[in-house]
This record gives structure tokens, C-alpha cells and sequence, in this order.
């Protein structure tokens, strides 16, 4: 038990750092997203920067002292032992000293404005006041500073003196009627013989002598004290370069700004983007596992080769490798690829690449375009001169349909040899011809000793072709762009093979630019419906339209362009 915990602790410690990391990836996802915060940012840090102009601070630094009898005694007298700095710094920045500042400076009608560029602080345990004023001129900045600064401290020292003065004013009150007591005793005393009376009086002379010097010696301390308010420590000069950060760093802080919130914007998009999001997205949704994912393809002008070469094909050897391991597959050796929406390009060349891997591998591989809309693999691919279809010498039905037409080419697949290929064709009645006995005993084949049928059908979503297939042919492949298809698309897609009798056997993931994609996309009426009573080749339906014909030497395909007005009328079949 205690083995089986930590192997299931063990690997959910692996699963997350993957999880972070397909996340990331995910993130990346968008890019313009990404781009657009980080231009954002710069433009937002330069517009700070420039728009912002340059800005100056002088700075002067003031230590702040009470008031006392002799500064260099230790445990003077003082009246205010204790120095509240924080009410000073408030007093620093107050209306009064701003208008005192501002008459030092001719600026008297200026008081607010003057404000708005002081900034006072204190030095965490000191008696200092620091004050910085901000200026677009150097000069102008130190200037309003020293004057802030003077300001301050004359202001102080009023406050100083001015306490003072009302101190002694006040003793001075209280000295009056004790001058006056005093003199009336000595009148008594003098009109006073030898006795009681007399020492009386004395001794209530000699209380007021005393308090009258108690007073007399407080105004001599009161107008000992020393009223210097403070020192300047530091005189403010004009600053050699401006304050803040420059251009460089703004860009910087921009830079940074913008990535996390271009990242907080991919990741909002990522929640509700319903587009698949990675391969376990995939797998949730059409329980089954991808069995391969396509390395991009570069730019190419046009559709491409069908046949892949390189990396690209050994993937799809890959891929038909764990097809041919899959039990499900190697019961019936039945193959269907379909899209989920759109083109069947990418799928039309995984069916041909699959069937050329089948091949490598030994077996008798048969190709059935069941696209009998749009059909193209017959134009697209390459007739094997001088040989002869593997299939003949089964039975080769044909459809009263007309499809299949119970002729085969045989392909040449290169190095891995030939497979044969019925192809599609366009027919009065899809329905009818893709579920006639005829197309359910060219599948049926497959059940020959190594035989293997791969079947193209149109785009799941699209039309229901590939529905009516999927109890023939039972497993299926989905082909898909996982930037393209939603999670509901895929959900659907296999509900309704399920629900049709098929299997849906893996996914092969591709990605394709926007210029493939838009290349890719079938133009406007390519993908036109056709109703049992009208002819897909009468001349009404198409103006010109492109006919596969066999060239000038034998198994070799061309595509020849017929007006359509050289077109036969064809009678539709009853």
C-alpha cells in the first residue's frame, strides 16, 4: 500500500510541471496578444517619458533643536525638553510658511502653487527635516528649497520667542501684586514695636520676598534661552541631472507592464477560447488517444503533393504503426479519415499516406475516395505504369448509382510500392450511392487475408457522408487542426460516429499558417448541394468545369477545361 501511495505521489509530481509547461505553451498561443501589451507598454512608458518632461529636485536638510539656557550643559533647563518632529514636519509644510516663502521670493499670490512642489520628510530617528522641491528648473528648484528652508526656520524661531515673551508677560503680572504686598509690610513692619506682630509680619514678608525672587529668576531663565530653531546641514544646490527615471528605464518598466498584462489577456482569451486547447483536450473529447501530430509544413503556393516525404512521412508510418497494433483496427482492417469541418486536403493526403504506409507493411491496400462531391485523388495522384490493379481479380461491384464505378487505378506510391484507388465521382444521389449494396461490398473486401481498406470521406460536420459509412467501415481517424476545431465540434463528432455503430480510433493533428488555411478553404459553391432531380454535370449548374481524361499515353491523368456548352446533357436515372 505504502509502494502504490508513492508511486501516485510520484506521478502527480511529474504530471505537474507538465501541466505548468502545456499551460505556458497554450499561453503562447497568442501571440498578437502578447505583442500588443508589450507595444502597449512602450508606448505607455515613452508617453511617461516624453509627454512627462524633465523634472528637477533640490534638496535641504534642516536639524531641528529646542530651545535652551546653555546647549553644552547636560540636563539644562528648557521649556520644551521633548521636540515632537512629526508636528514639526506638519509646521514645515503649513500655509504659514508657505506665505512666508513666498514673500522671501516676490511670489505672495503664489502661496498654492509653490506648495504643490514641497515635499518635507524626516529621517527615520533623527531631528532632521529633509525638504525636496520639484522644479523643471534646476536653479528655480534649489532657490524655492533654501527658501522653504529659512522660511521654516524664521518661522520657528517667532513661534519661539513669541512663547517667550508671553511667559514672562505672565510673570511679570504675577510680580506686580507681590511688589505691592511687599512694600505695604515694610511699612508695617516699620510702625511695629518688639513682639508677636512683628515676627508675624516678618516672616509673611520674607514668603513674598521669596516668591517675588522665584519670578525674577524665571524671567532672567526665560530670557537666557538660547532661541535657535535649528541649523542647516545641507544647503540646496541645483541638481546636475533630473529626477526620476529616464526614457531607458521608463521603456523598461513599460516593457515589463506590458508583458504581464499581455499574458493576463492571453490568459482571459485562453479560458474562454473554445477551440481545442492541447492534445489532452483531444483525447478528453473523442476518448481516444492522438496517435500522431504532423510536423508544420512550410509555404507553398497552391495545393502541394499528396505523398509525403522526409520527416512528414515517417510520422504517418508512425501513426500506421499503432493502427496496425490497435486490435480494433486488426480485426476489421477498416479505415475511414474524415475532417471535422471544412477542406479535406490534410485528411486527403493522410488517407493517401496511411495507404502507402499499409503498403510498406505488406499488405494489399485499397483507397476508396468516397468524396463524390468534390472528388480529386484521381488528378492528384500518379498512375503506376504497367501494373495491374491488385483488386481485379476480386469482385469489383458496381454501383447502380453510378458509384463505385468498379473501375481501379493502381498508384504509384514510390518506394513503398502501389496501392489501388476507386475513385469518386459525382453522382445524382450521394445518399443513395454511398449506402448501395454495391459500396458496402467494395468495403466488405477488406475482410480478404491482408487486405486493408482506407476510405476519404467529406468532412464529418459537413455533410453526413461519413455517418452513413461508419457502421461499414467502423474505425475511424479524425484529421484536425486543433487551432481550428472547437471541443464541442469534437464531442459531436463522436456522438455521432457512436451513435452511427463506428469506433472512433484515434486523431492525427496538424497545423496549418492562415495563408494555407485560406488557400485550403473550399471556395464559394464548390461544396453546392444537389437535388435527386438535377444533374451534377448539366450545363446549367457550372459554367466551366474540370474533367479528369486520360492523356495521350496510357494510365496517365490530365485535367483538361471544358465550356460548358461542349457538355453532354445527361438524362437523370429513374
Amino acid at each position: 500500500m505504502t509502494a502504490m501511495t508513492d508511486h501516485a505521489g510520484g506521478a502527480q509530481a511529474h504530471e505537474e510541471p507538465d501541466l505548468l509547461r502545456d499551460q505556458f505553451r497554450q499561453l503562447l498561443r497568442y501571440r498578437l496578444l502578447l505583442v500588443f501589451g508589450v507595444v502597449l507598454g512602450l508606448l505607455g512608458g515613452a508617453w511617461i517619458g516624453l509627454a512627462g518632461g524633465k523634472s528637477y529636485v533640490a534638496t535641504s536638510e534642516v536639524t531641528v533643536r529646542p530651545a535652551t539656557i546653555d546647549p553644552f550643559a547636560p540636563g539644562s533647563s528648557t521649556p520644551d525638553k521633548q521636540v515632537s518632529i512629526g508636528s514639526e514636519r506638519q509646521t514645515a509644510v503649513s500655509n504659514a510658511v508657505a506665505s512666508r516663502a513666498a514673500k522671501d521670493l516676490g511670489m505672495p499670490d503664489d502661496t498654492e502653487r509653490l506648495q504643490a512642489g514641497l515635499q518635507v520628510t524626516n529621517p527615520p530617528n533623527t531631528l532632521v527635516l529633509r525638504f525636496a522641491y520639484t522644479d523643471s528648473s534646476p536653479k528655480t528648484a534649489a532657490k524655492r528649497a533654501n527658501a522653504f528652508t529659512q522660511a521654516y526656520l524664521d518661522n520657528r524661531r517667532q513661534q519661539t520667542q513669541s512663547q517667550i515673551d508671553n511667559m514672562v508677560k505672565g510673570y511679570q503680572k504675577q510680580l506686580k501684586p507681590l511688589e505691592k504686598q511687599r512694600d505695604e509690610l515694610a511699612d508695617q513692619i516699620a510702625g511695629l514695636g518688639e513682639g508677636r506682630n512683628l515676627d508675624t509680619t516678618l516672616s509673611v514678608q520674607s514668603g513674598v520676598v521669596g516668591k517675588i525672587s522665584e519670578l525674577n529668576s524665571n524671567i532672567t531663565k526665560l530670557k537666557a534661552l538660547d532661541t535657535t530653531p535649528g541649523f542647516v546641514v545641507r544647503t540646496a544646490t541645483p541638481p546636475n541631472a533630473p529626477s526620476g527615471p529616464g526614457l531607458p528605464m521608463l521603456l523598461g518598466l513599460g516593457a515589463a507592464v506590458g508583458i504581464g498584462l499581455g499574458l493576463l489577456g492571453a490568459w482571459v482569451r485562453l479560458v474562454f477560447d473554445p477551440t481545442v486547447r492541447s492534445e489532452s483536450d483531444v483525447v478528453r473529447a473523442l476518448r481516444a488517444p492522438v496517435l500522431g501530430t504532423l510536423p508544420h509544413a512550410g509555404r507553398r503556393k497552391g495545393p502541394g503533393p499528396l505523398l509525403a516525404e522526409g520527416r512528414l512521412a515517417e510520422e504517418y508510418r508512425s501513426v500506421a504503426f499503432r493502427l496496425a497494433y490497435d486490435q480494433r483496427f486488426a480485426d476489421r482492417r477498416r479505415l475511414m479519415v474524415v475532417a471535422p469541418r471544412g477542406g479535406i486536403d490534410t485528411a486527403a493526403a493522410a488517407s493517401v499516406n496511411l495507404a502507402a504506409s499499409f503498403v510498406e507493411m505488406g499488405r494489399d491496400v485499397l483507397l476508396v475516395e468516397a468524396d463524390l462531391r468534390t472528388p480529386s485523388l484521381a488528378a492528384r495522384l500518379r498512375a503506376a505504369d504497367g501494373i495491374r490493379p491488385g483488386w481485379a481479380t476480386r469482385t469489383s461491384p458496381r454501383g447502380d448509382g453510378g458509384w463505385p464505378t468498379g473501375e481501379e487505378l493502381p498508384i504509384d506510391a514510390g518506394e513503398s510500392g502501389a496501392f489501388d484507388l476507386i475513385p469518386g465521382g459525382r453522382v445524382r444521389n450521394v445518399a443513395r450511392a454511398l449506402t448501395s449494396g454495391a459500396a458496402s461490398r467494395l468495403i466488405a473486401t477488406a475482410d480478404a487475408p491482408e487486405a486493408v481498406v482506407v476510405v476519404l470521406a467529406p468532412a464529418v460536420l459537413s455533410y453526413a457522408d461519413a455517418i452513413a459509412l461508419a457502421d461499414r467501415v467502423d474505425g475511424v481517424l479524425v484529421v484536425c487542426d486543433p487551432r481550428q476545431v472547437r471541443r464541442d465540434d469534437l464531442d459531436r463528432i463522436r456522438e455521432l460516429i457512436d451513435g452511427a455503430g463506428g469506433t472512433v480510433l484515434g486523431a492525427v493533428l496538424h497545423t496549418e499558417s492562415g495563408k494555407q488555411r485560406r488557400e485550403n478553404a473550399p471556395s464559394k459553391g464548390a461544396r453546392r448541394r444537389t437535388t435527386p432531380d438535377q444533374d451534377v454535370a448539366s450545363p446549367s449548374s457550372v459554367a466551366d468545369e474540370l474533367l479528369v481524361s486520360e492523356a495521350e499515353g496510357p494510365g496517365t491523368l490530365a485535367l483538361r477545361a471544358v465550356d460548358s456548352a461542349d457538355l453532354p446533357v445527361r438524362t437523370p436515372r429513374r
